[in-house]
């Protein structure tokens, strides 16, 4: 019998494709061929291919957020195990923090992952709840709600413009070799001899990015912290 097509069915095949292909390889004809039925079949489902990253992105989204949601809850799997200090905590600093190091992990997973994921729009409104949960922890600290939301977009935007740029560096999922275009040898013969500090940059943004990751995002939220929630 054969597979009922739908609209997750065929976000989950694009999704295995894009390691093999890219976003810029990702099409309709392919997925088809992946699916094993015609092309037009899948136009019943996508007039074209943003709502298929519509689609894609809602699917990843609810990869990211079903630990987040079950440690919102205290259910099994909980916070402590999954996040270290927790989602669940109250907490909005860890709250917002291991937010972005989820979308971050789970985006790096999948080649292109920022790409796809940025700009969508979200289509199943119950994955917002960890949102919510998120948001409510931060108005309970003393964020006014329009604050606590500029503080969420920052964080997101941060997050989904690093893990763009990171996989421009490293644009194979698990493979530790950056793009030969970032080669840190030749950065440094082209451009070191008039630009020495900018060359020796490179080494810092190109090398360690978990790292840098990790440093940019204690900023960010440190940031917020002191302008959003204590600032006037």
């Amino acid at each position: 019998m054969a597979t009922r097509l739908d609209r997750k069915l065929v976000a989950e095949a694009a999704l295995g494709l894009l390691n093999d292909v890219g976003l810029e390889g990702l099409t309709l004809r392919r997925i088809a061929k992946e699916l094993d039925v015609q092309a037009p079949a899948l136009y019943w489902h996508f007039k074209n291919k943003q709502e298929l990253l519509d689609e894609m992105a809602t699917v990843l989204l609810g990869r990211m957020t079903a630990p987040l949601d079950a440690a919102g809850d205290g259910s099994a799997g909980g916070s402590k195990d999954s996040f270290g200090d927790g989602f669940g905590s109250g907490d909005w600093r860890v709250m917002l923090t291991e937010t972005c190091r989820r979308t971050r992990s789970t985006l790096l997973g999948y080649r292109d992952g920022g790409k796809v994921f940025g700009g969508t729009r979200l289509r199943d409104q119950a994955l917002l709840r960890p949102m919510e949960t998120l948001l409510a922890a931060m108005r309970d600290a003393g964020f006014t709600a329009e604050r606590a939301a500029r503080a969420w977009f920052t964080t997101y935007a941060y997050t989904i413009g690093y893990v763009i740029e990171e996989q421009s560096v490293f644009p194979v999922p698990g493979d530790p070799r950056p793009d030969p275009a970032y080669d840190q040898r030749e950065r440094e013969r082209s451009v070191g001899a008039d630009h020495p500090l900018t060359a020796a940059a490179g080494i810092e943004i190109f090398g360690d990015t978990a790292r840098g990751f990790e440093d940019g995002l204690r900023a960010v939220v440190a940031g917020i912290e002191a302008t959003l929630l204590r600032g006037e």
